[in-house]
């Protein structure tokens, strides 16, 4: 990378730079992505299928993002891997069915359309042409979910989803930057991008140049300004999200002028395992497993959604509860890595009886007694204190079904800016019930899919 001059000191400020042109020396390449999660790998490999090169610009030493820290899990209808595992009453109209279900018909109607049509080929190509070996879940249903459709790798992490992404992009040829933290977008008058400027860990600013920029950057959940701003009920939630998600996206957004929707829209999580800082799969509750507060009272229907779970589990005293379930569900659980983690760092607490429950949870025993007994759990059971927690936000930039951004004033799309995963607003509508299991994921890998395809055509029309 060329050194476009030396900054007194590390960058800590957003920047929209109006010119002409990018300074003297710039490293051109035809696209850039913003963010190296799923969304921007996904670009990434089919831009290099397309035979465009590209650079990936990651703030971090190695690609994590919201991608690393989920469990990797992304809802697709009518792949290879369903019909293998027999699953052929699926199709892309079910899923959009149940994703406008989950939002209540408020869930954007032409990225519904885009994604769940998009998602099955995307994960199809990744499997035939990019080796990613992915599985169907199986044993269980997600809330809102009618069919089996959940895809994930061996290692059932999301960390591992964004390694072999990694991997597969870089092996196509892809440019991945890392420790490079975009500072300055910048633009012409017309608001065509001319090119983005990033901050080294010393200070250094470098340019690149670009005929196309993908914003695959993040989303705003670790921002407690635009948190305490947008997202009230969640001010005093513990963020389990990755620290990358400053709301970039959203100030260039605001200073560009471009529209932004779906700001209420984010995924909580009411299985947060305190206080070892640890996600408690859902998948207990929705086999059986129920969640007490300290008067040792179900307090919501668990299997509405672990969303939606974050905001009950906070309402109750200290904003705690407990999640119980018998030996049974252990077994599912430790099925799932980040629960067999958190189980090792003593999170979980084993009961023989009703009054060894009420003991850990502090409560009236006989209460306690009549609870569980109308429940399918058996003694002995286990017990782990959680709490809610905000994990990523489903608002942002405005974008079309090509994930073109939009403008505000006029809705007309920019020039030649994308955005996709969590820089865009997502399909869970405006509020936290909207969130259907696996809508982060689809809308990034989705997401770079069509922004892929979208810049192809951008360029060939520009050639």
């Amino acid at each position: 990378m060329a050194d476009a001059g030396v900054n007194p000191g590390p960058a800590t400020t957003l920047r929209i730079v109006r010119a002409h042109s990018m300074p003297a020396g710039s490293t051109e390449v035809p696209v850039a992505i913003v963010g190296a999660g799923a969304c921007g790998l996904t670009a990434a490999i089919f831009l290099r299928e397309a035979g465009i090169d590209c650079a990936l610009l990651e703030r971090d030493a190695t690609p994590q993002g919201s991608t690393a820290l989920s469990s990797g899990f992304v809802p697709a209808a009518g792949t290879r891997v369903q019909h293998a595992a027999g699953v052929e009453d699926d199709s892309p109209a079910a899923l959009a069915a149940d994703i406008h279900g989950k939002a209540r018909g408020t869930a954007a109607p032409h990225l519904v359309g885009a994604y769940t049509q998009a998602i099955a080929p995307a994960l199809d190509a990744l499997q035939q042409r990019h080796g990613l070996a992915f599985e169907l879940l199986d044993g269980f249903l997600y809330p809102g979910h009618h069919r089996r459709r959940m895809h994930a790798l061996r290692e059932r992490t999301g960390a591992a989803l964004v390694t072999a992404l990694e991997r597969a992009a870089t092996a196509a040829g892809a440019m991945l930057v890392t420790r490079a933290r975009v500072v300055d977008l910048w633009a012409d008058a017309d608001d065509r991008v001319l090119g983005i400027g990033f901050a080294r860990p010393d200070g250094r600013i470098e340019h690149i140049a670009c005929r196309a920029l993908l914003l695959a950057c993040n989303g705003f959940g670790g921002n407690a300004a635009m948190v305490r701003e947008l997202l009230p009920e969640m001010r005093e939630a513990t963020f389990a999200g990755h620290a990358g998600n400053d709301g970039s996206a959203i100030a260039w957004g605001r200073e560009l002028g471009a529209a932004l929707a779906d700001l209420g829209g984010y995924q909580g999580h009411g299985s947060w395992a305190v206080p070892q800082g640890a996600l408690i799969t859902w998948a207990l509750m929705m086999d059986g497993g129920i969640q007490l507060n300290a008067r040792g009272e179900r307090f919501h229907d668990e299997t509405a959604g672990y969303s939606e779970a974050s905001v009950q589990v906070l309402a109750q005293p200290g904003g705690v509860a407990w999640n119980v379930f018998d030996d049974r569900l252990l077994a599912l659980g430790r099925r799932f890595p980040d629960f067999v983690a958190a189980e090792a760092a003593g999170a979980m607490h084993d009961a023989a009886d009703a009054a060894a429950v009420a003991a850990i949870i502090g409560c009236d025993a006989s209460r306690l007694h009549a609870t569980l007994a109308a429940t399918r759990l058996a003694a002995p059971f286990h017990t782990i204190k959680v709490t809610g927690a905000l994990f990523h936000t489903q608002g942002g930039l405005d974008i079309d079904a090509q994930c073109r951004v939009l403008r505000a004033a006029d809705r007309a799309p920019f020039p030649n800016l994308l955005a996709g995963g969590g820089a865009a607003r997502g399909v869970s509508g405006n509020a936290v019930w909207g969130y259907l299991s696996g809508n982060g994921l689809l809308s990034a890998v989705a997401g770079g899919f069509i922004a892929a395809r979208t810049i192809a055509g951008v360029l060939a029309r520009r050639a």
